[in-house]
């Protein structure tokens, strides 16, 4: 692939209250060869990390609900969205965090995970790339009641479901997530489930 030819012209940061928003100005030439000004905001909030947990033998799922405050901005009315587990990396590894994350959020510690893609979530205007993970799970995994961090204020809801239930739970709207319904793909055109 061909690198792009850009030329940071200025970087201005307009807020880095929770994550940092940046305007960038940047000189771009395009396929013509021509010199563009462009001027674009970008969201920088670090990478992440997803997993889709299986139980193959009994065809279920591990998802998570919580509550998400754009969705609710955006017409979800009770804001709550039913999710694959999921966490930014901090300082961690893809691997290592979705390891520590799926223990915090679903209470399953699991020590074998296979990544099995990645992908920009959003890439017009945040910076994340999300790293997309599946493992199997099994009753005897589960340490605890997960839930998420009192500390983060997260207030997680453990979902075991039916696979072909969660699989349909796409097309009536209920699960509207992007990770997920990727994961929930990729679990049934590769037969995890």
């Amino acid at each position: 692939m061909e690198k792009a030819s850009v030329k940071i012209v200025e970087t201005e940061i307009l807020s880095d209250n929770w994550y940092t928003l940046k305007k960038v100005t940047y000189e771009y030439q395009n396929e013509k060869g021509n010199s563009e000004t462009h001027s674009r905001e970008a969201y920088d909030r670090g990478n992440g990390a997803a997993i889709l947990l299986f139980n193959k033998e009994n065809r279920t799922i591990i998802l998570t609900r919580q509550f998400r405050l754009p969705t609710y901005i955006n017409g979800n009315e009770s804001g709550m969205l039913i999710e694959a587990c999921a966490g930014l990396l901090d300082k961690d590894n893809p691997e290592d965090c979705i390891k520590k994350e799926t223990e915090e959020e679903t209470g399953y510690r699991i020590s074998k995970v296979q990544k099995v893609f990645e992908s920009y979530m959003s890439p017009g205007s945040v910076t994340e790339i999300l790293y997309f993970f599946v493992a199997e799970y099994s009753s005897d995994m589960k340490v605890s009641d997960g839930g998420g961090l009192a500390e983060e204020q997260e207030n997680i809801e453990v979902l075991e479901l039916d696979f072909g239930k969660a699989f349909n739970m796409i097309s009536t709207g209920e699960i509207r997530d992007g990770k997920t319904i990727m994961l929930l793909q990729h679990a049934w055109i590769h037969g995890l489930v």
